[in-house]
């Protein structure tokens, strides 16, 4: 066996899935006393078994980590099956864990057995939770100021940040999100139960509220991930803009859809603007300044 063969063998076997039990299948056994010797208190699939724990729980972790919201609106049992089978069948194929979650919204759309009665809470809070990953690392331009946005041209081309995401979300699920980061904040130091209890607690809470359609942006600011909530008509106009329609267009777009009268619908459109670029939103298309 060359030594690309005996890693290749050796990775295999460490990553995959445990068993209920949380052990190794014992189908691996004699995979094991090929590719590990015994010590002299443990046998070769007891010493691979130590580093398939380990590789597993550190991505279980990982992915509770990144979608604490989702575990909460599911339940921790729930996520935990959620988890283990989606990472079964999409394992890790990056050499960042920051990629785990990547396939996880069009697993679930594919699997929804496994989010039963809360799919499109859960759908809601992934796709949150994911454009939350995107903001807190996702590259940034050079942003335009106010003084560039002094004379737009019909024909002009603006973008959005890399880092910023538009969500069409039927519940309201930054609340939530919201909330359990401030319980994990306030119970850091408190024992695994009490916090699981009072997380549980707000997702109840939230469970009986009926869906409430938002329009979210999410975006990093100042090294923080921040959500702010908007309108019909301003998430419209954004999302004419993300689509990469120049301003004359989107602007028009906006106005057909509008319930606003022209007026009022011209003065918030100034107001958004000097926002948008008061908060960084807008870059030049193609990077470059207007």
């Amino acid at each position: 066996m060359t030594l690309a063969e005996l890693q290749k063998r050796t990775a295999a076997a460490i990553m995959a899935p445990l068993t209920p039990s949380d052990g190794m299948s014992v189908k691996w056994r004699g995979e094991a006393d090929a590719l590990v010797k015994p010590s002299s208190r443990l046998a070769p699939i007891e010493r691979l078994e130590i580093y398939s724990r380990s590789y597993w729980f550190r991505i279980l972790d990982c992915l509770y980590d990144d979608f604490p919201g989702l575990c909460a609106a599911l339940g921790q049992r729930a996520f935990n099956r959620l988890a283990r089978a989606y990472l079964a069948e999409r394992p890790s194929e990056s050499f960042s864990l920051r990629n785990l979650g990547a396939g996880l919204e069009t697993w679930l759309r594919q699997h929804p057995e496994y989010a039963g009665r809360q799919l499109d809470l859960a759908l809601d809070m992934l796709r949150l939770e994911w454009a939350h990953i995107q903001a807190f690392d996702g590259a940034a331009r050079k942003p335009l100021g106010p003084e560039d946005l002094l004379e737009l041209g019909p024909d002009l081309k603006l973008s959005l940040q890399p880092h910023f995401t538009l969500l069409d979300l039927k519940y309201p699920v930054d609340d939530l999100r919201i909330a359990v980061n401030k319980l994990h904040e306030e119970h850091e130091h408190a024992s695994n139960a009490v916090a699981g209890r009072d997380r549980h607690r707000t997702v109840r809470r939230y469970r009986r509220l009926k869906p409430q359609p938002i329009h979210l942006a999410v975006y990093r600011a100042e090294d923080f991930v921040c959500y702010r909530r908007l309108d019909e008509d301003e998430y419209q106009l954004l999302d004419a803009l993300r689509q990469g329609l120049p301003i004359g267009e989107a602007l028009e777009k906006t106005m057909q859809g509008s319930r606003m009268t022209e007026e009022r619908l011209a003065a918030a459109i100034e107001e958004w603007f000097a926002g948008w670029a008061r908060m960084g939103w807008l870059c030049g298309a193609g990077g470059t300044a207007p």
